[in-house]
């Protein structure tokens, strides 16, 4: 049932490998198990590759690219579209954006925001979502969510900036000793030249202004120095680039930042809460 599904939503980019996959496998009167031996895979999940019943993950496409890719480099460059496609298709849009940000501004109060996550975390939250997913949607899933983090090694940096709700930290997915390896993530990449973290405290109603109320946002400056606001709700992706709307939004979220903890108080907090989490 989930390759059938995985052939009914493959896309383009997964089509594509399969042909050229295929293609240029033949060229070189290789069986399926031929290529499956030197790239380290079954024939059956070649076969299931040049169907797209299960389309290429991002380790089978390098594989390829050295085996049979004869320097033409096809392989390597549809890995960026590969993961693309394994997006919810709320979220491609945006992705895009986020990789090649000059600047990237989230608020998060419910998760930790995705770019932060460890894998055991990811895994846990995707597996634990409804409506379920299969664990080969789960994992592909995971892979995307991942990738993502390359932007923290990303040569110019990017600014990033993180506000995340106390009850964020506070809130294990899978068991507490997983939600302890995600606070000590967060904490190193807390600690990054480009990154900086901040806590909006759980009390902080009661000093009678709280300005995330209205739920979670990124503000996003693009290469062209433009602004955009992306929000989800209820698995729709909403994407704003009006300028009074995304000025609006950026007041409210310099509010928020105004708000929380330092960058060295939230620090604290977050290294104090995974000595205690559990």
């Amino acid at each position: 049932m989930a390759r059938a599904e995985n052939k009914a939503e493959a896309g383009g980019t997964a089509h594509l490998v399969a042909a050229l996959a295929k293609g240029l496998r033949e060229q070189q009167q290789l069986s399926q198990e031929q290529l499956g031996r030197k790239i380290g895979y079954t024939a059956s999940a070649v076969s299931a590759m040049e169907t797209c019943a299960q389309p290429a993950s991002d380790q089978m496409l390098v594989k390829l690219e050295e085996s049979i890719g004869g320097g033409l480099g096809v392989f390597g460059k549809a890995r960026k579209w590969m993961l693309l496609e394994k997006y919810p298709a709320r979220f491609r849009g945006f992705s895009e954006l986020e990789a090649g940000a000059v600047t990237l501004s989230s608020y998060e109060t419910l998760v930790v925001d995705g770019l932060f996550q460890t894998e055991e975390y990811a895994r846990a939250l995707i597996g634990g979502s409804y409506p379920p997913v299969s664990e080969q949607k789960r994992e592909e899933l995971v892979e995307a969510r991942l990738a993502r983090r390359r932007l923290f090694e990303r040569n110019p940096a990017p600014m990033i900036e993180l506000i995340l709700e106390e009850s964020v930290l506070r809130r294990p997915f899978g068991s507490w000793e997983t939600l302890r390896g995600q606070l000590r993530s967060l904490a190193e990449d807390a600690r990054r030249d480009n990154v900086c973290v901040q806590v909006l405290p759980l009390d902080r109603g009661l000093r009678g202004t709280y300005a995330g109320d209205r739920g979670a946002m990124k503000l996003v400056e693009t290469q062209e120095h433009e602004h955009v606001v992306y929000m989800e709700i209820e698995d729709q992706g909403i994407l704003i680039n009006d300028p009074a709307e995304v000025s609006q939004l950026a007041h409210r979220y310099a509010k928020i930042r105004a708000q929380a903890l330092s960058p060295d108080e939230s620090l604290g907090l977050i290294e104090r809460l995974a000595g205690e989490a559990g």
